[in-house]
Parts: C-alpha cells; sequence; structure tokens
C-alpha cells in the first residue's frame, strides 16, 4: 500500500466478500483484521479479493514458535529494497545533472562555464526518460491499479503532476514554434519531473525505513523465544527444537539458560529475571510449585520444570498475538482521518483543474498554469494523514508490551486518555497481594485445631482464595481433613459440606445467622474487633451450632498505596467494590488511601454498580483479577485485568497488566495519555501541512508577494511530511513512566 487511499480500497474489497461483518485495514502495520461468520468466509475468498484490489497478501501465520519469512518472501523482500534504493540513486545523479542544466532557466541569465550542452532539450528529454518511466513506474502501477478501481490515490496525483510536466516539457522540445507563434518562450520542464518522482520516492524510502522500527518492539517479543529445550523423557535428557515440547514433559532448566514454556517447577529453586515478559526489573524468587514464563531467563539455580502450555498457549505467544491485534485496530480518532481521506484525493484533482484553469486564463501562460498545477499535484499527498494515527498506536502497543502492558484495541487508549473519570479496583488479589492467610481462631466451646479440621474440610473443594487459606492453615498445622460429600458453593455467602456426618457451614456471619444459626453477642463483637483491623472473618458451623471464627488478613501489595495517590493526583476518582463487609473493605481503604468504598456486593452486582457509576462523558474502568470480575470487567468502559489473575479476567479485559503490579495501571493512563498527545500532533502536521501547502501551491501568494512554490519544492516537502509524522510517532519508543509522589505520612501500608 502507498497511501491511506489504499488502505481505504482494501476495506472496501474486503466488505464486499460474502460473510463478512467488519474489516480494519491498517495502513501502518501493512495488516487487515477481518471478522465474519466462518462458515461463510474463506480465507481464499479474502485473498482473491484484496488481489482484484490491486494488492498482493498473505494470511499471518498462527503457529508458534513463529518462523521466518519463507526464503522466497526475504529474497524477494531484498531485491525490492535494493531495486528502490538503486532507483533512488539512479534519481539523484539525472536529477542533479538536469537540475544544474536547469539553472540558466530558473535564475533567468546565463551561468559562466556552464556547458551549453547541459541546456539542451533533447539531452535532458534522454536523461528524463529512465527517470520518468523506470525510477518512476511505481507511481504509474499504482495509478494503474487504482484507475481499475475506479478510484484514486497518491499515485494518481504523483503520476499526474510528473506526466503533466514531463509531456509538457515533450511537446515544446518537439514543436517549439508553437510556443513562438504564442510570443512565449518553449521552456522545458524535465528537472521538475525527474527531482519530483526521485524526491517522492526517496521519501517512500525513509518513510519504510522508519515504519520497519515501529514494529521493533513485537520483533525483540518474537527473538525472545528459545528455540531449543532439553526434555527429560524416560529418565534421558535429550535436546529438542522448541516445537516438539508437549504438555506434560518434564523440563531441565540450566543457570543462563531461558525458560523455553509456561510451566511449573517440580524440583530445585531459582531466581529469574521476568523483565522481558512483565516489564519488571528486580529478579523473582521460584521454588517448588511456582509457576515459571516462557523465554524469561533462569540466573542463578538448576530446576526441573513440567511443562503447562506450550506452542501459541504459551504467555510469550498471547502477547504477540495481542499486540499484533492491537497494532491493526483502530482508535475512534482515526475515523477523522479516515472521513478526510475518502474525499481527500478526488477534491485535490479538481483543486489542480481549477489552479489551471484560473492560471491559463487569467494570466494566459500555459507555462505558470502547468508549474501551479503540478505543485498542487505533487503537494498534496494523503500519505501523512493515512500514517498520523496508526503509527502512533503501533509504536505505543508495542511499548507497552515491554512495560508488561498489554492492549487489546486502540480504542482503549483513547478511552483512557480522553473521557476517563473514575476507576474501580476489587480489593481482594488487586490492591492486595491475593495470598490471605489464616491470622486468628476464636471459638468458644472447642480447640482452634479440632475447629480449623472441620473448617478447612468443608473448603478442601472450594477454589476461592479464602477457602484455599483455610486448607493451607490447616495443611501447616499437619490435620489430616476427613472427606467431604455434597459440596456446595453459596456465591457471595459461603460453603456447605457433610463432614462425618454432619453438615458443616463456613461462611459469613450474616449467612448463618439467615440459615437459623445462632450467633451469640461475644462472635460478633470479636468479629468487629478483628474487622476493624482489616481482616476478614468467617464463621465455622456444625449442625444449627457455632463452632467458632476465624480472621483471615490479605497483606496489601506493596505499591497499592502509592498507585492509589498518584491516580488520585492525575483528576481520577479511586473506588474500591469488594465482595468484603463494610468494616472489612474500610479498613484496607484506610490504608490505601481510597475514599469511596462499595462493600459487600455481590459477583452478579458489580457489572450493574458499574453501569450506575457511569456517566455521560465520563468513563468508568475496572482493574480487576477473578472469575467474579469478568462481567464486572466487561461492562466497564476499559476493563484492566491483573495478568496474575484467572484467564477469564484477561480474555473480558481490554488491556492486561502481565505482572500485577499497580503502577501498571498508572503507567497504561500515562502511555494512552502520551500517545493520544502523539496522535493529534501527527494529525496537526498532517492537516496544517495541506491547509497551508495546497493554496501556496497554487500561487496563493503571488497577487501579494509575486512568489511562486516549485513544485519539486513541493515534492520534498511532501516527502519530508509523511518520514515528520512516522518520526514524531517513534519518539513513544522512549515513553517511561513518570514516578510517583512521595507519600503523606500515615499513608502506605
Amino acid at each position: 500500500m502507498s497511501c491511506a487511499s489504499c488502505a481505504a480500497g482494501i476495506e472496501r474489497a474486503l466488505s464486499q466478500v460474502p460473510g463478512v461483518t467488519a474489516q480494519t485495514v491498517s495502513f501502518a502495520s501493512e495488516q487487515a483484521i477481518v471478522q465474519g461468520d466462518p462458515r461463510r468466509v474463506n480465507p481464499q475468498a479474502l485473498l482473491q479479493a484484496v488481489e482484484l484490489a490491486g494488492y498482493r497478501a498473505h494470511l499471518l501465520q498462527d503457529d508458534w514458535p513463529l518462523a521466518e519469512p519463507a526464503d522466497a518472501e526475504r529474497i524477494a523482500q531484498r531485491a525490492a529494497e535494493r531495486e528502490l534504493k538503486q532507483k533512488v540513486a539512479l534519481g539523484v545523479g539525472i536529477s542533479t545533472v538536469l537540475l544544474i542544466g536547469s539553472l540558466p532557466m530558473m535564475l533567468g541569465r546565463e551561468i559562466p562555464g556552464l556547458p551549453s550542452w547541459l541546456q539542451d532539450p533533447k539531452l535532458q528529454l534522454l536523461l528524463t526518460l529512465p527517470v520518468q518511466f523506470w525510477v518512476g513506474q511505481p507511481f504509474y502501477r499504482g495509478a494503474w491499479a487504482a484507475w481499475r478501481r475506479r478510484t484514486a490515490d497518491m499515485n494518481t496525483l504523483v503520476a499526474l503532476g510528473t506526466s503533466a510536466a514531463f509531456f509538457y516539457s515533450l511537446f515544446a522540445t518537439v514543436f517549439p514554434d508553437f510556443f513562438h507563434r504564442q510570443g512565449l518562450h518553449p521552456d522545458v520542464y524535465y528537472e521538475v519531473a525527474a527531482v519530483v518522482v526521485t524526491l517522492v520516492l526517496a521519501g517512500k524510502w525513509m518513510e519504510q525505513r522508519a515504519k520497519a522500527q515501529t514494529s521493533e518492539a513485537i520483533r525483540k517479543l518474537m527473538g525472545l523465544q528459545p528455540k531449543t529445550a532439553r526434555v527429560i523423557r524416560e529418565g534421558v535428557e535429550q535436546e529438542i527444537p522448541i516445537a516438539a515440547v508437549q504438555v506434560g514433559d518434564w523440563i531441565r532448566v540450566r543457570p543462563g539458560e531461558q525458560v523455553p514454556v509456561d510451566g511449573v517447577i517440580l524440583e530445585g529453586s531459582s531466581s529469574l529475571d521476568e523483565s522481558m515478559v512483565t516489564g519488571e526489573s528486580l529478579p523473582v524468587s521460584k521454588s517448588v510449585g511456582d509457576e515459571v514464563i516462557g523465554a524469561t531467563l533462569n540466573q542463578t539455580g538448576s530446576f526441573v520444570m513440567e511443562a503447562r502450555r506450550v506452542g501459541k498457549d504459551t504467555l510469550l505467544a498471547q502477547i504477540v498475538r495481542l499486540v499484533q491485534e492491537a497494532q491493526g485496530s483502530k482508535a475512534p480518532i482515526q475515523q477523522v482521518a479516515d472521513r478526510v481521506t475518502s474525499w481527500f484525493v478526488p477534491a485535490v484533482i479538481g483543486v489542480a483543474a481549477v489552479t489551471f484553469g484560473l492560471w491559463w486564463g487569467l494570466a494566459g501562460n500555459p507555462t505558470l498554469a502547468l508549474v501551479n498545477t503540478v505543485g498542487v499535484l505533487v503537494m498534496a499527498c494523503p500519505c501523512a494523514l493515512g500514517l498520523a494515527t496508526p503509527t502512533s498506536i503501533q509504536v505505543a502497543t508495542g511499548r507497552g508490551a515491554e512495560l508488561g502492558i498489554l492492549v487489546k484495541r486502540a480504542e482503549s487508549l483513547e478511552l483512557l486518555a480522553h473521557q476517563l473519570a473514575t476507576l474501580v479496583f476489587d480489593k481482594t488479589g488487586t490492591l492486595t497481594a491475593g495470598c490471605p492467610a489464616v491470622t486468628d481462631i476464636w471459638t468458644p466451646t472447642s480447640s482452634p485445631l479440632a475447629l480449623l479440621r472441620l473448617a478447612a474440610a468443608a473448603e478442601q473443594y472450594s477454589e476461592h482464595p479464602l477457602g484455599r487459606a483455610v486448607v493451607q492453615k490447616a495443611k501447616a498445622e499437619g490435620i489430616a481433613l476427613p472427606p467431604a460429600q455434597s459440596f456446595q458453593v453459596r456465591v457471595g455467602e459461603g460453603v456447605e459440606a457433610w463432614v462425618e456426618g454432619q453438615q458443616v457451614r463456613v461462611g459469613r456471619l450474616s449467612w448463618l445467622q439467615q440459615m437459623g444459626i445462632p450467633c451469640p453477642p461475644a462472635s460478633w463483637e470479636q468479629a468487629q474487633a478483628w474487622e476493624s483491623e482489616g481482616k476478614t472473618v468467617i464463621g465455622v458451623a456444625q449442625g444449627g451450632s457455632l463452632l467458632g471464627l476465624l480472621a483471615i488478613a490479605d497483606p496489601l501489595k506493596p505499591t497499592s498505596a502509592a498507585a492509589v495517590q498518584q491516580l488520585q493526583q492525575m483528576g481520577l476518582e479511586v473506588v474500591m467494590l469488594t465482595g468484603d463487609n463494610s468494616t472489612t473493605a474500610q479498613a484496607i481503604a484506610r490504608q490505601v488511601g481510597i475514599r469511596r468504598v462499595i462493600a459487600q456486593v455481590r459477583p452478579e452486582q458489580k457489572a450493574a454498580l458499574i453501569r450506575q457509576l457511569r456517566r455521560p462523558q465520563r468513563r468508568v474502568a475496572m482493574v480487576g483479577d477473578g472469575i467474579n470480575d469478568a462481567p464486572a470487567l466487561a461492562e466497564a468502559d476499559v476493563g484492566i485485568a491483573i495478568g496474575t489473575g484467572t484467564d477469564v479476567a484477561m480474555a473480558t479485559s481490554d488491556i492486561t497488566l502481565v505482572s500485577g503490579d499497580l503502577r501498571g495501571v498508572v503507567a497504561a493512563i500515562q502511555l494512552s495519555r502520551a500517545t493520544l498527545a502523539n496522535i493529534r500532533q501527527n494529525l496537526f502536521f498532517a492537516f496544517i501541512y495541506n491547509i497551508l501547502g495546497i493554496p501556496i501551491a497554487a500561487g496563493a501568494l503571488y497577487p501579494f508577494t509575486g512568489w511562486l512554490l516549485n513544485p519539486m519544492l513541493a515534492g520534498a516537502a511532501m516527502a519530508l511530511s509523511s518520514v515528520s509524522v512516522v518520526a514524531n510517532a517513534l519518539r513513544l519508543r522512549h515513553f517511561r513512566p513518570s514516578p510517583p509522589a512521595s507519600l503523606p505520612l500515615g499513608q502506605g501500608s
């Protein structure tokens, strides 16, 4: 594709394929994302539609590990780059000679020492021919393809402008008497045609080189994948290609080696550098039972791991896929540029025709009419408009991936930057570490260990963090758990099961009381005391009697308070939304500095509360990690999932924080604001270039200053406009989140 008009044309072609419901074509990444009914949409039909539109396409590979491009394709790409460089070099050489030969005409006087043969129109014609029709071949080929589609694009403008200058000069060379009879000098503008072709092609070459840098982040991610793994099969270690690793394989990882795939440590311990995936710079200690991420670097110890996710299911493969999808998506602000681009080229051709008519009619000089018309055609290129948004999105999403911020849709970046007013945080696993532990046991009737034994027996099949904390405490005490039957979860309340012939209930005191179990005043007093300390209290009942209480504390993440404070300094309202009781929630909120708390919310109520918090032009973002957060994450304008949470939460969110550090929320918002500012700068550059450039090229300044824009300068300006937009977008590669301000005394964990 040569400009944004090409992308629009391909989108129209894809939309006409039966079964296609949505299509997005990115000019910057040169990728198309198509949605539709898989029973009706044939990938080959999509490829054929693109080819009929005048372009070539291939399906993106979805396998893992990602292979290098096929030899034939890589050779073809290098050959095309080599040919482009050769064309630019030839164009520069010939254009320089033509410019020197045209100096007397441009300056209006003879140049001492300049050979007269350099001014010979026939020699200039011979020199210009290879530039016009070999160096400029891509523009003619693109213009012809656009004509076949009954449309026009950047190639059309360049081909029209340079052809007008060339064939006008050819006519003046062959029929000079025609101009003499008109009282005009048969000036030729071969240098204009040659220089414009060369400059525009050189601009496209520089643009391609700059655009290649926008994909640097995703190439670095792809380069992280290890090539081999040391697998233990039947007691024998063997090194095999990474693609041959299977789920369940035992793999040995030695110091200095990369972890081949995602899995869990079975033997040994080590510290791992996970910065290439999570963005966290500090090494992370890992031991038996801990999960490890493929492509991370093992630093010190040796360990044996079991492969849990391989191929395209690994975290690295998912990150690459998310970044690719985000880079191909469009932000709403891009619609402005798309609408302008759709009518821009036809409008420019109309302006050029009017310019030619006015200058010939008013000045009676076809030479001036030609110069200004060519200037308009060359100056008005929609490339900068087409690159303004997608290049920024491409660089920003790649940089986000390097920082452990995975953006699923470009729209999320704009929403976070522009209209976000409220951030809603889940408590457990989001603000807190998500590793609750039993801290206190109260029982008036039985021993603490007996109470813990019954509670753990009832909770042993639970997936809730509080239930796992009870089971882990029992195991730590060496308690053997009896089997439980008829286990049932009461969502948002607790669990119940039959243990040793008796019904055991574990959950909220209010729920136990609703079930007809009396809770004496002493139990309520103890519960309130623990809750005031930020602990969660659950009751344990057997039959119809309350046996006692368990206090469970989930420590805050070390960075939660700093992240909340920084978000509030950014002008955002921070709200805690939790299923925990109000006293415990308020205690946690005080520690992190959150002023608004909505507690005792059931999972199915969270989505409804998100809707209530939303206002026109005041968007709501939800930050969560658990399965119970998935509806709220989907309902929010922007869902932000903690990457250490569940796959369901990540699937329903718009942004995923791989590391789980809440400073990533701050970084995501700062990145989105920097991206939107960068897009606006690009759009300003692109619009102001065309708004000012086209009238100047048409000769608007001539009545006041006597100054006309040389088409060669218009070509240089057009080439530099696209390069400047891409260069501005590349600044996002150096984005770094700003550090938080110091916390006030008494705040923090």
